[in-house]
């Protein structure tokens, strides 16, 4: 077992799009569990756009990281070495221990995986988070109806992929939004969605009227403007929007110059009687049951298909999240951080 450890840490606030210098690589010493304990090392760290509000102090729904403190994030950790007698060394889980390479665990909250089951890195991916936040966000709140169209936005990334395949398991018409034509190829050709549509196109509003012939119905936000902007004329009367992330915005420091466009948007909420709801995978903790009982069942049924994007190495955590905001990212965001 090493004596160092290593862990990435918040050394700055980030103002707009984070830099390198946001973050800081430190060594440590790898610590000893003490009674009930067990030392736990990563083997792979999720990145994910919540974190960006996490490195901000602004009232959130929850708390931000310290300066100084490990960025937080989803892991999956080998046990090696254990004084609880819940936990044996070599044993899988799934923990939130951050951007670090060891962690000391009470063993709360941790949840045992089986290696042989799926591939350990789908419990932060397919068969986690994402997967849990779009099964969910969609069934719960967006609520698709068969012949009913679902438009996804990031739909070639963890939560937008998987929405879109559920939407189409569900007997809608799923029209995807992602970014260039590599995505878009993906969505249609790998995924199985009706459309998709390259937000980058100059006409890119039009070419979206036009694949959603019918008006959109469910509209699973991941973005924000201006992507929206394209979506609000299309709804339908009774739409739903379930509202997951803004990753567009996270970087901003004021508001996009332009008019106001709040009127537009409450006008539509009123006459179009559109349901916009904001949402956290939390929120809907207690359906985990009929989430893990469907989506492995859909995965081996090949009806759920899913792509990761893993890159080597916890020094290249930040430059990954970096690309991340931008959307350089294809499928869910790992780091390996350890075999």
């Amino acid at each position: 077992m090493p004596e160092t450890g290593r862990r990435i840490v918040l050394a700055s606030r980030p103002v707009g799009e984070p830099k390198p210098s946001d973050f800081r690589l430190e060594e440590f010493p790898v610590p000893q569990p003490g009674p009930g304990e067990l030392l736990l090392r990563t083997r792979f760290l999720s990145l994910d756009p919540y974190m960006r509000g996490r490195m901000s102090d602004a009232p959130s729904y929850a708390k931000p990281v310290g300066v100084g403190e490990v960025m937080e994030g989803g892991t999956v950790n080998e046990v090696v070495a254990s004084n609880n007698d819940k936990f044996a060394i070599g044993d899988i889980v799934l923990a939130h221990t951050g951007w670090q390479t060891h962690a000391i665990s009470n063993g709360a909250g941790l949840r045992k995986l089986d290696p042989s089951s799926a591939p350990i890195s789908t419990a932060l991916g397919v068969l986690g988070m994402p997967g849990m936040t779009a099964y969910t966000g969609l069934l719960e709140i967006g609520q698709p109806k068969a012949g009913e169209t679902v438009v996804v936005s990031a739909a070639s990334g963890a939560v937008g992929s998987v929405v879109g395949q559920i939407a189409r398991i569900k007997g809608a018409r799923a029209v995807g939004i992602a970014g260039g034509p590599d995505k878009c190829n993906y969505v249609t050709d790998e995924l199985g969605f009706d459309a998709c549509i390259d937000h980058r196109a100059t006409d890119f509003p039009d070419q979206l009227k036009a694949a959603c012939p019918k008006g959109v119905d469910v509209y699973f936000e991941n973005v924000g403007v201006p992507v929206f902007d394209a979506v609000l004329p299309l709804f339908n009367p009774f739409a739903r929007v379930p509202v997951c992330g803004l990753i567009a915005q996270y970087n901003m420091t004021e508001l996009r110059p332009g008019p106001n466009r709040l009127p537009l948007l409450m006008r539509n909420v009123l006459t179009k009687r559109l349901t916009i709801r904001g949402f956290i995978v939390t929120d809907f903790a207690a359906k985990f049951a009929d989430f893990i009982g469907d989506m492995p069942q859909w995965i081996r049924q090949g009806r759920i298909k899913y792509r990761e994007d893993i890159a080597e190495g916890l020094e290249n955590a930040p430059q990954t999240f970096i690309g991340l905001l931008r959307g350089r990212n294809f499928g869910k965001q790992l780091v390996r951080v350890g075999n």
